[in-house]
């Protein structure tokens, strides 16, 4: 914890000084502390924080909010709203951007510090899982090795599920025999879930390989998944809720 350092953006100086002083007494080191958005930007490049704490109202206004969605886009830092409101609207507001957390004022010390923990290990985990899926990105000629290994030894297809087969030659999945009609994008979902069998596909593999255009999103995934298992006879794909989607091996 000690080795952990923290940005702090708070234009209300009193505030600002309690939260330092909290902080430090808990272990953290404080970087800096600013009172609006341009020093924040200048100090984050010079600092390189391991997380921020943002005032949702910096200067009477929204300007914490607009803060931190450059925070995440430009800086890919994790960062926590400090704020003396909790009605829905700002809340609402605040949850667009996806915070690792939010304090309201006046703050508790040990709630902070649990926050802060909580969010620099979900930061750490996401980092993980993309560092995850970037090793595991199945590209077109991967797949074929990856279904060639799975192939029956003396057909080219590979069994799933319960009486469900992929000719790998063909590109066609068939049930009891009888070919299940399916769009591209179906099959090749459905194709990258049996290379993986008993791993789950995440949504960004499925956006990378799904979709050779732009502007897929996971309820872009979400919305394939409901057509293909419509067109099923059981449910063999499973959810890794937050995650992807899975075939039992």
């Amino acid at each position: 914890m000690q080795d952990k350092n923290i940005l702090i953006i708070e234009d209300d100086e009193i505030t600002a000084l309690n939260l330092s002083l909290s902080l430090q007494r808990l272990g953290y080191n404080i970087v800096a502390t600013c009172d609006n958005a341009v020093t924040a930007k200048n100090k984050i490049q010079a600092y390189s924080p391991d997380i921020v704490i943002i005032d949702i109202s910096l200067q009477e206004s929204n300007d914490g909010i607009r803060l931190a969605k450059e925070i995440k886009t430009r800086f890919n830092l994790p960062f926590i709203y400090l704020s003396a409101h909790s009605d829905d609207e700002i809340i609402f507001q605040a949850k667009q951007t996806e915070p690792y957390g939010y304090i309201v004022k006046p703050f508790n010390p040990n709630s902070l510090h649990a926050t802060i923990q909580m969010a620099l290990f979900k930061y750490e985990i996401e980092n993980e899982r993309k560092n995850d899926i970037h090793s595991l990105k199945v590209d077109k000629q991967n797949l074929e090795k990856l279904l060639y290994a799975k192939k029956a030894s003396d057909k080219p297809v590979v069994y799933f599920g319960q009486d469900y087969y992929l000719d790998i030659h063909i590109c066609e999945t068939f049930y009891k025999g009888k070919k299940i009609m399916l769009t591209k994008k179906e099959n090749a979902f459905l194709r990258l879930l049996v290379a993986q069998l008993g791993l789950v596909v995440s949504f960004e593999q499925a956006m990378n390989y799904v979709w050779e255009e732009n502007g897929a999103t996971e309820n872009s995934v979400r919305t394939l998944v409901w057509r293909l298992r419509s067109k099923l006879q059981d449910d063999i794909i499973k959810n890794a809720s937050g995650i992807g989607y899975y075939i039992e091996n």
